[in-house]
């Protein structure tokens, strides 16, 4: 199986290869079911709207708690069983497992002030939804790591957007940001999105649309 194979595949449902890695003793990885250890680990994501134009026309039942994990099961389960993988996924615990520290090792993302991974061109217009898991040794690209765009931000506008001052750096009071998306005032919030997330400039064109933004935000809501 050759990485490029395994892109086309996750292009094909709507996902993308968000880099890999070869596992160390320290990375967390679990062994596959029958108890071999992972040689290779492809992190499988979505960037701008391409999966959520997928996941949409999906017949997934919309009236379940979490729908989209559950298409991203089906799909993520089904390319592994194709491609003579594991999969994990990142919704399964607790325990959770370290997908973030996993994509700092895959490709070039840094913590941005508000918390979420930002990418050099997609800014924060991206998420991680599974990993694929081989025995075999898959050859992949070296790592190139680039500057994170928050060092030359001016002004860092993300950490000021808030209209209830939920974010500091690293740290989101959950019970205000829910209690303001709930509220009349965080109208804007509900139906748009994050409105500290809409602030960074980086990765413009890769902003989700008002739904898909809003499907995102109502499940946070929910979660309560």
């Amino acid at each position: 199986m050759e990485l490029a194979t395994i892109e086309s595949a996750l292009i094909s449902i709507g996902l993308v290869s968000r880099g890999g890695f070869h596992p160390r003793p320290a990375d967390a990885v679990p062994p596959v079911p029958d108890g071999r250890d992972a040689s290779t680990v492809v992190l499988a994501g979505n960037v701008g709207d391409a999966m959520w134009q997928v996941f949409r026309r999906a017949p997934v039942d919309s009236t379940e708690p979490h729908p989209l994990n559950t298409w991203t099961r089906e799909v993520l389960t089904r390319l592994a069983n194709e491609c003579n993988a594991h999969v994990l996924f990142p919704f399964d615990g607790p325990p959770y497992l370290p997908f973030l520290r996993w994509a700092q090792r895959a490709e070039s993302v840094t913590p941005s002030p508000i918390g979420p991974l930002i990418h050099p061109d997609y800014g924060l217009w991206h998420a991680y939804r599974g990993a694929l898991v081989f025995v075999k040794s898959i050859e992949l690209p070296p790592l190139v790591l680039r500057p994170s765009p928050c060092e030359s931000c001016a002004g860092r506008p993300c950490l000021s957007a808030c209209p209830v001052d939920a974010l500091a750096p690293g740290q989101l009071d959950v019970d205000r940001c829910r209690d303001h998306i709930a509220s009349e005032a965080g109208s804007d919030c509900l139906q748009g999105g994050c409105l500290a997330r809409r602030a960074c400039p980086v990765g413009a064109k890769f902003r989700y649309r008002p739904e898909q933004a809003h499907f995102h935000t109502l499940a946070f809501l929910k979660s309560r």
